[in-house]
């Protein structure tokens, strides 16, 4: 699945763009739209854009459990090596001491992540203070076409301006036209 990226200049002209990809069969279940005019594009009855792909919580508690759990290991390993508890610590409690500091970095990466941008919109980040709409089109290898089809013959205006393999991945690198 690819997630396909359009900036629409107006409000109208992404409606209609959601209609025509409705009647191409592309539900709202895989059409998105980003725009600081939340409350214009639910007036029009069409899908905002979700936390995950707004914020950054994906790739930061990724990233944060990731973290934690290589501080997990390298603390386990001090405290093994010094005897700053005892020598005679059973295994299971580093592991269990490995996963509760991997589950504090998830933790703690969420909260970063909730107060940032996701990093796949931060491109777009001026478009789309400037009153622009971002809308996200998932699409199956078999319906791309007839998705671009329909773009570049009913909405000219609408610029297709990145194409990532899928939205979600944490570390996946966007690819911008």
């Amino acid at each position: 699945m690819k997630c396909i990226y359009y900036l629409s200049p107006t409000l109208k002209e992404s409606a209609q763009i959601a209609d025509d990809l409705h009647a191409v069969g592309i539900s709202d279940w895989y059409l998105h739209i980003v725009s600081k005019d939340e409350s214009g594009l639910r007036q029009q009855h069409l899908q905002t854009a979700n936390y995950i792909e707004t914020l950054d919580l994906y790739h930061s508690s990724v990233l944060g459990g990731l973290i934690g759990f290589c501080g997990g290991i390298v603390l386990m390993m001090i405290f093994s090596a010094t005897g700053v508890f005892s020598e005679n610590v059973p295994w299971w409690v580093y592991v269990l001491f490995v996963g509760v500091i991997t589950l504090f970095g998830i933790w703690e990466g969420g909260l970063w992540g909730v107060d940032t941008e996701n990093k796949k919109l931060e491109p777009f980040h001026d478009e789309i203070q400037a009153g622009k709409y971002l809308i996200l089109i998932y699409t199956k290898k078999e319906q791309e076409q007839a998705v671009r089809k329909v773009m570049a013959d009913r909405h000219p205006d609408a610029d297709m301006v990145a194409v990532d393999t899928h939205f979600v991945s944490p570390f996946s690198r966007l690819k911008r036209v």
